[in-house]
């Protein structure tokens, strides 16, 4: 017999103990299936408070008779002694008895659990306290993510030497003050507003209406649905760059996502972790005006343009909250295959709507030359002539696909739509073998884990990356740098008839290294 979870059960005599002292009333709002639920100060909730988050934890393992009754001869004790239930499971065991994993809010010594495990011992036929979980440190609170926003592993300053504005002290030092703007960002701190040069504007423009052209033939239908909201609400145009705290609100206001600045390359598990709490890190600088279709990292354009609008989907953002959730406390090898799928769909997902391909990543969003290569129908389209491979899109699958990070994706994952990808996320999300079950809870903007559990030690305030092997690596094998889109290795969202080495209009992505020729338009 599988191992069969019982929350339902721990649930029930929790939400039943009218006199908690962890818990209040239960809401009339209902949260979703991970626990989300909008603010509503009037109510009370089922989670714990901001201090409850990192009350101590006990779990024990308990060997019962098979009897009908025997799991409620055991709870009961938790009853009698007013102990919360955080997680319980239950497993056949030799010799006709039952296993039970029980995890509770208690501290080990004190007089309480003393009087409830001497009690478990009297009714089990084995019991064994059991040692927290050692896990990688993850955030428990959306203030945490101050600690992990400034470990960047390469600064929104550190310009190669073929970066277009390598040569040009104004905009490198443009770079420098956001940077700085972006590492000074705290929790609670409203988002700075930016005035963006005539330069800058120029070349968001140029981006935007190239981009314009294509989104309404091969945009998903949720993007643009949202994409209108943005231009009234945010101040999306061709001749306004929106502010991320304009966008930030909106979002907040919609599916309760929110974005904060950040100043560079992150981890994949810091990033993937700020996803649990609703927040995407964000960068602030735009590329260089002087090749405004091409860009050599992540910008505001692929941020703003790609990501925000489908932020304020609900299926895409529980979607992504999902990925999030599970990265928290994550193995290595887990961050892996939860960054594999991210960039399969989040970034470089499609789906199907009326038997047409759409894009929903972001990825594809802010590229006009993959975002034809990618949906359209005929050929040659974004410069290409051959056609990628469609696959069904399957996380499972997706977790252990390679990929370039400096050509076209030869393989796109389509989903039936973004409530269909959702719910394959959440079903691969829960088969994986995580070390506790997590979920966020918005009042507190909290995140409640069902078990005891031992951080590893964290550097807070430290700007280093973190050690090896979370170290992001310069291959997409391994802990990819898809999660910032890879664009370290520098990605052409399209190259126009500017130098004379690139002779024709390109949006294509070749091997690293400075451009040298046409087809060295790197990624």
């Amino acid at each position: 017999m599988a191992l069969r979870t019982l929350r339902s059960t721990a649930r029930a005599y929790r939400t039943a103990r009218t006199t908690s002292a962890c818990f209040a009333s239960e809401p009339t709002q209902k949260p979703d299936q991970r626990g989300y639920m909008p603010p509503n100060p009037a109510h009370g909730t089922l989670y714990p408070t901001v201090q409850e988050l990192t009350e101590p934890r006990t779990s024990v393992l308990l060997e019962c008779n098979d009897n009908p009754g025997a799991l409620h001869e055991i709870l009961k004790y938790f009853w009698k002694y007013d102990i919360n239930i955080t997680h319980i499971e239950s497993r056949p065991s030799k010799n006709e008895s039952f296993e039970f994993f029980v995890d509770f809010h208690a501290t080990p010594n004190a007089a309480t659990t003393s009087a409830l495990l001497d009690n478990l011992k009297k009714e089990t036929r084995r019991m064994l306290v059991l040692d927290a979980r050692n896990v990688p440190w993850f955030p428990r609170h959306v203030s945490d993510l101050d600690v992990v926003a400034n470990r960047i592993l390469d600064a929104g300053t550190d310009l190669e030497s073929d970066h277009p504005g390598f040569n040009d002290p104004v905009y490198r030092e443009r770079r420098v003050g956001l940077a700085e703007n972006a590492m000074n960002h705290r929790f609670g701190n409203p988002i700075p507003h930016i005035s963006y040069s005539e330069d800058e504007l120029a070349t968001w423009k140029a981006v935007y209406e190239r981009l314009e052209t294509l989104l309404s033939s091969y945009a998903c239908s949720e993007y643009l649905k949202i994409l209108p909201m943005m231009k009234q609400h945010c101040g999306y145009s061709a001749d306004n760059i929106p502010q991320q705290a304009d966008i930030s609100n909106f979002l907040q206001r919609t599916t309760g996502f929110q974005l904060r600045p950040v100043a560079g390359l992150l981890s994949s598990r810091d990033f993937l972790n700020g996803l649990a709490f609703r927040t995407f890190f964000c960068t602030q600088y735009i590329r260089h005006h002087s090749m405004p279709l091409y860009t050599p990292e992540p910008d505001i354009v692929h941020e703003l343009m790609g990501h925000a609008p489908m932020f304020a989907d609900p299926d895409f953002a529980e979607f992504s909250q999902e990925i999030g959730l599970a990265s928290l406390g994550a193995s290595d090898k887990d961050i892996e295959r939860l960054a594999r799928c991210y960039w399969h769909s989040v970034e470089f997902g499609v789906c199907r709507e009326d038997g047409q391909l759409k894009a929903y990543g972001a990825g594809l969003l802010s590229s006009f030359g993959e975002l034809e290569y990618s949906c359209a129908p005929y050929r040659p389209a974004g410069d290409a002539d051959e056609y990628p491979e469609l696959l069904p899109w399957d996380p499972v699958v997706a977790a252990e696909t390679d990929f370039p990070i400096t050509t076209y994706q030869p393989t796109y994952f389509v989903a039936q739509n973004l409530a269909d990808a959702k719910q394959r996320m959440r079903k691969f999300c829960e088969s994986m073998n995580r070390p506790f079950y997590a979920r966020y809870n918005s009042n507190t903007q909290g995140v409640w884990v069902d078990r005891a559990v031992a951080l590893d030690e964290v550097h807070v305030g430290s700007r280093r990356a973190p050690p090896a092997p979370e170290r992001l690596r310069r291959t997409a094998l391994a802990e990819p740098p898809a999660l910032r889109c890879a664009f370290r290795r520098r990605r052409a969202l399209a190259r126009t008839h500017g130098p004379p080495r690139v002779p024709h209009t390109r949006d294509m992505r070749a091997h690293a290294g400075p451009p040298s020729s046409p087809t060295d338009v790197d990624d």
